[in-house]
């Protein structure tokens, strides 16, 4: 609903006209009405200038925009925003192959949706709000998301218990907004198969960002021993093995992740003994290893959410950068990542640079690494970018 008009302060005004998608808190003047959070507000520049329509939020970013026109935020807009994504996603290739069903359809604000992010595995859509405002729209989120999608869509999934502000005090429960699910469903990616957690699992049950990464790393993997740390539903393992790799070890401190991802070797590889899974503390097993790899994978969990930890996160990630360089054998290669939105591009290259430095080993880099097209970056939004990485050469 609309509830109400902001009014920034003088000058508080040029980021929106360069299209950046948040306003924040410092910048409002005065408020005209009552909204609630999640509200639909209009932005107004000092001198009454219409600047666009958002969605209301307590906290430090005050407007989410979805609109620098006068746009009434009805089914007609959700159609068209989601239509426009789609039709990137099958521009791109993902959506409507034989081979692939597995694809990020909306992401946030590199999709002119922030707060939204809308996941597609086969028949089946996981949606997850990150504002008040898209948990207030699911319903009419997910009538727009039929119409664009059709007959393909048979479920609509919501799972943002754990991703809504905690403020706002909603009490939000995951649930069906559209169809069943009469099976756990299966993700086909680059003609592999997946299962989803997206009951319990991490995110929305798959991470779809590291697919055109994990297809690189098929590329290097034959005739190789490879370990992958962190490895979640053992989606480079799986890869690893599909590209000839000699022996594949899948690391991760859960054991409910271990059991995920001895589950999905099993969809795709039944009865080969070139895998083990191990339920352990990824550096303290890499630690241990002694020359044994020549291909590790390095993609832990965001060391840092926010910037007070940044330090720290960037300590973590030379510890283990360094350990892996170390312990990989000569001409070994090593992926290496940080999904920590904090944690910058160079600040990142930076750390590995010390941890290469400090092994005092001979390292080329061969490849650098981000979140694939279905990960949009708005270009007015470089928060967006958050998914970096590198494949070296360790001599």
């Amino acid at each position: 609903m609309n509830g109400g008009q902001i009014f920034l302060k003088p000058k508080k005004e040029e980021s929106l006209r360069r299209f950046h998608p948040w306003v924040f808190s410092g910048a409002i003047a005065s408020v005209r009405g009552e909204p609630e959070e999640g509200d639909t507000v209009e932005v107004y520049a000092a001198d009454r200038t219409f600047l666009g329509t958002g969605h209301y939020q307590i906290g430090s970013i005050a407007v989410r925009m979805l609109s620098f026109r006068a746009d009434v935020i009805d089914h007609a807009f959700w159609v068209g925003r989601l239509r426009a994504a789609f039709e990137l996603r099958r521009t791109l290739g993902l959506a409507g192959r034989p081979d692939n069903d597995t694809y990020r359809l909306v992401y946030g604000e590199g999709d002119r949706l922030p707060g939204l992010v809308i996941d597609v595995y086969g028949a089946a859509a996981v949606v997850q709000a990150h504002s008040v405002g898209m948990h207030r729209a699911r319903a009419a989120i997910a009538g727009a998301l039929k119409e664009t999608l059709g007959e393909r869509l048979q479920h609509i999934y919501y799972k943002s218990e754990g991703t809504l502000p905690f403020r706002a005090a909603l009490e939000p429960e995951n649930e069906s907004l559209y169809g069943r699910a009469d099976a756990e469903p299966v993700a086909l990616e680059n003609g592999l198969r997946f299962h989803v957690d997206w009951l319990k699992g991490q995110k929305t049950g798959f991470f779809v960002d590291q697919r055109e990464n994990r297809l690189l790393l098929e590329s290097y993997a034959r005739n190789r021993s490879v370990l992958n740390l962190f490895c979640y539903t053992g989606g480079f393992s799986i890869y690893a093995m599909r590209g000839g790799a000699n022996l594949v070890h899948s690391v991760d401190s859960s054991a409910k992740a271990i059991a995920l991802t001895e589950k999905n070797i099993a969809l795709n590889f039944p009865d080969d003994r070139r895998h083990r899974a191990f339920a352990e503390d990824a550096f303290h097993f890499l630690e241990k290893t002694d020359g044994a790899y020549d291909l590790i994978i390095l993609d832990p969990p965001a060391f840092a959410k926010h910037r007070n930890v940044l330090r720290n996160a960037l300590q973590g990630y030379r510890k283990l950068n360094a350990s892996a360089f170390e312990k990989i054998r000569a001409g070994g290669i090593l992926f290496t990542f940080s999904c920590s939105q904090v944690v910058s591009r160079n600040d990142f290259r930076l750390a590995v640079f010390s941890a290469a430095a400090q092994s005092g080993r001979h390292v080329r880099i061969l490849h650098q690494l981000a979140q694939p097209p279905d990960h949009p970056v708005n270009i007015y939004h470089p928060e967006g970018e958050y998914l970096k990485g590198f494949v070296l050469e360790v001599g």
